[in-house]
């Protein structure tokens, strides 16, 4: 009945991604700085407080409080696109709350009547497109076990979101773009999440926006697509000055369009504490397996400040504009 349990949670996300749609406005890599350290292989390791965004499920495998606030900078130093982030969460065991905040930023084509079109052209206009949409996420997040092995979760989310455009001919089109006014409209929507722990292995997937809500309409119209990732991790147990060390690696099962082209990513990392667990650290690789392969590398580091307060900061670097940035948060873990 147990593995029952863990195939058909398989299945029903599955089923649910075979109609996932291209368009988005956010990836799983805008958030989370030891997520981002290992380049984004998080799913089946997800154990602090972000889990109420990377696996809903994963709430109910890390420790009893987990608090995090983190900043993430512009995730992206080319002239197409600019993410800003910040986020809250807090969780227990079984219960997580938490508020992200996305601002994109993009560069669609010259002479673009519709920003969001990259590339389209429209002789009658001169300047440059750009668009900017902005999401704020409520969430609540629950997790429930299903035997020994399997653990289910979901977040209920309450979005604030929309986007607007406009045509400028200001060299510096970004900046214009994140000094746009964006009218925002409310939805609710659900991630789901399911992990399986057997001894030292643990297998996650997640699907975020179940209902691929639409925000707004026509040509400012906001869809935050459908997502689904499965990931893989071993955790060892402690081996003297190396307090435990975990391998992942996550691959995404649905593709999205963003203004540098199609994405979908494939990651890999690695996670170790030293010095009595004080001192972590984390490095990765990821790259865009679907048209043109575009390879990054994540290295990040956590230290605790008291044995439960820790500061965190990760930078990836590459040929990936969609994840390429550096953050930084403050954590609590109990």
């Amino acid at each position: 009945m147990r593995n029952c349990n863990f195939v058909c949670a398989i299945t029903l996300v599955a089923l649910l991604a075979g109609g996932a749609g291209v368009a988005a406005a956010q990836t799983f890599e805008d958030v989370g700085v030891r997520a981002q350290g290992m380049s984004g292989a998080f799913v089946a390791v997800a154990d602090d407080a972000t889990a109420s965004w990377w696996n809903p499920a994963g709430l109910a495998t890390g420790t009893y409080l987990s608090a995090v606030v983190e900043r993430v900078n512009p995730t992206s130093s080319g002239p197409a696109i600019r993410a800003n982030v910040r986020d809250f969460a807090v969780a227990f065991p079984a219960l997580g709350l938490s508020y992200y905040r996305l601002r994109i930023s993009e560069i669609a084509g010259p002479g673009s009547t519709a920003a969001w079109v990259a590339g389209r052209q429209d002789p009658r206009v001169s300047g440059t497109s750009v668009r900017s949409a902005a999401v704020g996420q409520f969430g609540t997040t629950v997790g429930q076990s299903l035997g020994d092995h399997l653990v289910v979760g979901s977040t209920l989310k309450l979005l604030f979101a929309g986007a607007v455009s406009t045509v400028t001919t200001d060299e510096n089109g970004l900046d214009v773009a994140d000094d746009l006014e964006t009218e925002r409209h409310v939805k609710v929507d659900l991630d789901l999440g399911a992990m399986a722990t057997f001894g030292h292995v643990r297998a996650g997937l997640t699907l975020k926006n179940l209902t691929e809500p639409t925000f707004g309409s026509g040509p400012e119209a906001l869809t935050l697509a459908r997502q689904v990732r499965a990931g893989l991790a071993v955790k060892s147990a402690p081996q003297g000055a190396l307090q435990g060390w975990t391998v992942a690696a996550d691959a995404d099962l649905t593709t999205r369009t963003t203004v540098m082209g199609r994405v979908r990513h494939a990651a890999a990392g690695i996670e170790g504490w030293l010095v009595q667990g004080r001192l972590g650290v984390r490095a990765g690789v990821s790259g865009n397996t679907v048209d043109e392969l575009r390879l990054s590398a994540s290295a990040g580091v956590s230290y605790a400040v008291t044995r439960a307060f820790h500061v965190n900061v990760s930078r990836t670097q590459g040929r990936d504009e969609s994840v390429r940035g550096w953050s930084s948060s403050v954590s609590v873990a109990f």
